[in-house]
Formats: structure tokens, C-alpha cells, sequence
């Protein structure tokens, strides 16, 4: 691993996906979450303060980086919530099947290899009648900006841990197995290319 993916794109990540805009729309879903909840790709726990401690009994977070998962347990430690880190090995979330009443998901998918298969296992640990909330960048309406993302993409997946700028998030949900019940669309400020989210929640379809 180069030093730039050890030490400084965690940083970066947490300052970008730490701004204004994007916490308000971390703030719109997470507290949504219920029970027994399993967060992909907790990072540095930037979602830990939008939790509801009357309905969230533990988080679980799954996240590849070392150091994302050393930033998310300094700010775990002031959550009034249990939090605990599981593995993921070879692309496999190490808990039982039906083992969580929520999955939270916010700005991971555009940077999960295989982003199907991930939310397959997602399909598979998450309870029947269990939602997947979701908060993603992704595929925007307008062609002049598909067009700028599919032309920035190979040069903003190095700098940006594997980020994809033109994923359909909707449509890969649904290739996972999930029904999708409430879609939001939206620009956030900024770059148009990077900025159009999806939010929402799904559940097994």
C-alpha cells in the first residue's frame, strides 16, 4: 500500500465526506436506522452522532482501512451507543445470516469493487423486513455531466480510494436483490460531476 492510501487519502476522505452539505444528508437518513445496525463502510464514523440512542441497540462497522477504523473508534468512543468493528474477508461480511434489523450505507458504493456483490451480502445478513438506508453519489439525469464523470472517473479513482463518479446507484441496489421503497434525488453544492446523491431506504426484494 503507498503511503499517500495509508496516511493522507483518510484524512482527505474524512474532510470531504465530513463538509456541510454532506453531513446534512448524513443527518436525513442515519437516524432513521434501528435496532441491531450494521454500517458498511463506517469509515471514520462520521455517521456516530446521527444515531438515535432510543432506537439503536449496537453498531456494527465494517470498513477495509486500518486507519479509517482508527479515526472511527476515537470518535466511537464518545458515542453513547455500543460500537464494535468486524472483519470483512474476501469480500464477505463475517456475521450470521438475518443478524440485523438496519444496514446504513453512505458514500461506500462508489468505491466497493464489486458493488453487487456487496450488497448481495448485505441482502443476506439483513432481517426480513430490515431496511438498507442509503446515501450515495452516483450516475447523475444530466448528459453533459454523465459525460464529465465517465471522462473523470479513470483519473479520480487513484486520488480517491477506488471512487467511481458514474455508478446508477438505484439500478445496482435492485441488481443486489433489494426493493427499493423511497428514492430522493438531488445536486449538492459543488462540482456537478461529483455531487448528484441518492438517498433512501430499501428492503429485500
Amino acid at each position: 500500500m503507498h503511503l499517500y492510501d495509508r496516511y493522507i487519502l483518510p484524512h482527505l476522505i474524512d474532510f470531504a465526506c465530513g463538509m456541510g452539505e454532506v453531513m446534512q444528508v448524513r443527518a436525513q437518513i442515519v437516524p432513521l436506522a434501528r435496532g441491531r445496525v450494521l454500517e458498511i463502510g463506517i469509515g471514520s464514523g462520521l455517521n456516530l452522532p446521527f444515531y438515535d440512542a432510543a432506537n439503536v441497540s449496537a453498531i456494527v462497522g465494517v470498513d477495509p482501512s486500518a486507519e479509517m477504523q482508527r479515526l472511527a473508534r476515537t470518535r466511537a468512543a464518545q458515542s453513547p451507543i455500543p460500537v464494535q468493528m468486524i472483519a470483512l474477508e474476501l469480500g464477505q461480511i463475517q456475521a450470521a445470516d438475518a443478524s440485523f434489523d438496519s444496514i446504513v450505507c453512505t458514500f461506500t458504493l462508489c468505491t466497493i469493487p464489486d458493488a453487487v456483490a456487496a450488497l448481495k451480502e448485505m441482502r443476506r445478513v439483513l432481517k426480513p423486513g430490515g431496511h438498507l438506508l442509503f446515501c450515495e453519489h452516483g450516475l447523475a439525469p444530466d448528459a453533459p455531466v454523465v459525460r464529465w464523470q465517465q471522462r473523470l472517473t479513470p483519473y479520480w479513482k487513484p486520488l480517491a480510494g477506488g471512487c467511481h463518479l458514474d455508478r446508477d446507484i438505484p439500478a445496482l441496489i435492485r441488481a443486489g436483490g433489494f426493493s427499493i421503497g423511497q428514492l430522493h434525488s438531488g445536486y449538492l453544492k459543488g462540482p456537478r460531476p461529483m455531487t448528484f446523491v441518492y438517498r433512501g431506504w430499501a428492503q429485500q426484494g
